[in-house]
């Protein structure tokens, strides 16, 4: 049996490549998360109900993305959300995904990212098809 954790998070996910700021610290450049990703990281933490759960096994995860506009990155803002999981608790090690679906969708009014993360209780990492035990 498959355990599923669903959520919905709400806010504009915002990609963590276009997002950072350089600054100079002590003479040296460095990079650091923009206000703005600084401000998501915060409401999906206040908002993920599974933070501290600590998902240790793989997973799957599968999401729709309701961006505001059609010109927001899918891939760059899954790796933010991959990064706030782990940030908060709810996964281990984004490492762990074996598996995932996205789908990008546009609401102007209301962003926001529906998941599901599935546990693969029985995924054999040695199976050269990637298929769990037992499909």
């Amino acid at each position: 049996m498959k355990k599923e954790f669903e959520q919905t998070i709400y806010g504009k996910v915002p990609s963590k490549s276009n997002c950072n700021r350089v600054v100079t610290i002590n003479g040296k450049g460095r990079i650091v998360p923009s206000k703005e990703v600084k401000l998501y990281e915060r409401n999906f933490i206040l908002q993920c109900k599974y933070r501290n759960r600590h998902i240790k096994g793989y997973f799957g995860f599968d999401m729709d993305a309701y961006f505001t506009t059609s010109r927001q990155d899918l891939d760059n803002s899954l790796k933010a959300i991959f990064d706030n999981l782990q940030t908060c608790g709810a996964i281990e090690n984004d490492s762990r995904c074996v598996e995932f679906h996205a789908r990008k969708f546009v609401d102007r009014r209301n962003p926001r990212i529906e998941f599901t993360i599935t546990e693969m209780f029985n995924y054999d990492e040695g199976n050269s098809d990637g298929k769990t035990d037992g499909e």
